[in-house]
């Protein structure tokens, strides 16, 4: 009875495939990653104060990361009971969330896997963990 597990995942949500006797089950999960972030009101990208220009970049790279790591706590927590995971998609995520699953000592046997995949079909990523498992 094997728990193995495919993630397909990008910067807006991670697609979690878990295959257990034969059987899948697939669940969706949203990062709540804000890409484009538009402040009501905001008219300048800076504040002028005095002499000086204060810019707000720094305090939004500082939120996409910030929910970037709770993104990845999420999955981090869904693979902990898998025997074997694979990760693919399309964005720089899944370097991300292979970094963190290295990191981890207990987590970084579990990792099975990690190649490039476009967008697919929810049946076309069943039907792509399904394959990697067989072999």
């Amino acid at each position: 009875m094997k728990n193995n597990i495919g993630i397909w995942i990008d910067t807006h949500h991670a697609v979690v495939i878990k295959l257990l006797n034969g059987e899948h089950t697939v669940k969706t999960i949203e990062s709540n990653i804000e890409t484009r972030e538009r402040i009501p009101g905001e008219s300048k990208k800076y504040g002028r104060f005095g002499g000086q220009y204060m810019t707000f970049e720094k305090n939004r790279e500082n939120k996409k990361i910030e929910q970037t790591n709770q993104f990845i706590k999420i999955l981090l927590n869904k693979i902990e009971d898998a025997d074997a995971v694979v990760l693919f998609g399309p964005s720089i995520m899944k370097t991300i969330f292979e970094k963190e699953i290295k990191n981890d000592l207990n987590l970084i046997g579990k990792l099975a896997g990690v190649f490039d995949a476009d967008s697919m079909t929810e049946n076309q990523m069943v039907a792509r963990v399904k394959d990697f498992y067989k072999k």
